[in-house]
């Protein structure tokens, strides 16, 4: 299924079309994880009429860019041009689409470019404490598992397991948003930005959302990594709602009040008022499932303690007391300030659109937000974090020993 949505009076000298594939690395199957990676790659390498050399050529020389990016819940590929030149160029995305080359050469590369990356982000010791958290956030959920795959999956994906994907992939739902009318008047089952604006102008703001919750393996919510090293990483956190859920919002303002700035909670108790940690903030992305809703930060060793009895602390405050209505104001007025910036970029504004008309809602979803943010208040952000926070995990890295006290530490916590 095919649907698009065409945005007027943008008044660029340059043109964007972005299509999301419902389905990313949530689609990987059991011991193939990776394999939407792959086949999310192979697709910019070439289509019916060119080769990869001579595609990306015919990219390079309009000065486009022909990006593609895989998470868990679906596929984005974006094409950029100056306007003048958009009319040779977005007919390629319906040919890297529907008739892609998938070449066994390019495959042979992607697969190994793959290994190299997953061995790349081990470098990085944040990549090594989500990924254990998650893991125990999310058990068999495809949540818990590295987007780009596992470096022994992908090395058993055959290239006929991939040219099998395809054929599953070209099934998925599709959805094409661009600020260039002609792009939109020329792809099939067309619908106007009116239409659009009638259908949902009757539906409710929120999408009603029926997820439960994820059971952590075993009950067990803590883990370590073990590495000598300088500096001790810490992760707390929990899985919450959808970006769809009427709780969504009341979670924006708590990270907004957290992280937000040099005013923000995290920074003044970490950072201006004990100089404590190397980098502390929120990780909270957007998914259509159950999101990820954590506190990280990055310590020496000798503060590691320390740091850690302060977040606990700040964790069993936002759960147990509500933020004073003062400091609610300022978060939302923050939050605000982001959703008005982000609004100023045309990639943006579209990346947001079309993940709403994916998940059948209005294409306006963040002008309801802004209008419901100010009726957020600090009794309906301490429900929220009742609901979804109050028995978080941990994943920590770094010296044997440390972690082991702050495993001691947390043992004795009400938290548990």
């Amino acid at each position: 299924m095919i649907k698009n949505l065409f945005l007027k009076d943008t008044n660029k000298n340059f043109s964007i079309l972005k299509v999301l594939i419902n389905g990313g690395s949530n689609m990987d199957a059991q011991g193939k994880k990776g394999i939407n990676q792959i086949l999310s790659c192979l697709l910019t390498r070439g289509c019916k009429g060119f080769n990869n050399y001579e595609f990306s050529e015919f990219i390079d020389s309009h000065g486009a860019e022909l990006n593609q990016e895989i998470y868990e819940d679906g596929i984005f590929i974006t094409l950029k041009s100056l306007n003048e030149h958009f009319e040779k160029l977005y007919p390629l995305i319906d040919l890297i689409i529907n008739e892609p080359t998938i070449s066994k050469k390019q495959y042979q590369y992607i697969q190994k470019s793959t290994v190299s990356s997953i061995k790349k982000e081990k470098e990085n010791p944040f990549n090594t404490v989500y990924e254990k958290w998650r893991k125990l956030v999310y058990k068999d959920h495809p949540y818990a598992f590295n987007c780009i795959g596992y470096e022994e999956d992908v090395k058993n994906i055959s290239y006929q397991e991939i040219l099998d994907e395809y054929k599953r992939f070209k099934k998925r739902d599709m959805f094409f948003v661009s600020n260039n009318s002609e792009v939109i008047s020329n792809i099939s089952n067309k619908s106007g930005f009116k239409d659009f604006e009638n259908k949902f102008v009757n539906k409710s703001i929120f999408k009603t959302t029926n997820q439960t919750k994820i059971p952590l393996r075993d009950e067990k919510r803590f883990v370590s990594t073990y590495k000598n090293s300088n500096q001790i990483i810490i992760m707390l956190g929990n899985q919450t709602c959808s970006q769809f859920s009427k709780e969504y919002l009341p979670l924006k303002v708590l990270e907004s009040y957290l992280s937000y700035g040099m005013s923000s909670l995290l920074f003044k108790l970490f950072r201006e008022k004990n100089g404590l940690t190397y980098d502390v903030g929120v990780y909270s992305p957007s998914r259509r499932q159950n999101s990820p809703f954590l506190i990280y930060l990055s310590v020496s060793n000798q503060n590691a303690v320390l740091a850690f009895e302060i977040l606990l602390n700040v964790w069993a405050n936002i759960t147990h007391n509500s933020i004073r209505e003062e400091e609610v104001k300022l978060a939302q007025e923050k939050l605000q300030s982001s959703f008005l910036i982000s609004n100023q970029c045309l990639d943006e504004i579209i990346q947001r659109k079309i993940q709403f008309l994916s998940n059948d809602m209005n294409p306006n979803y963040d002008d309801f937000l802004l209008e419901k943010l100010k009726t957020v208040t600090a009794k309906q952000i301490l429900k929220t974090t009742d609901k979804y926070l109050t028995k978080p995990v941990v994943s920590t890295y770094g010296n044997k020993k440390i972690c082991d006290e702050i495993r001691d530490i947390w043992e004795k916590t009400e938290l548990i």
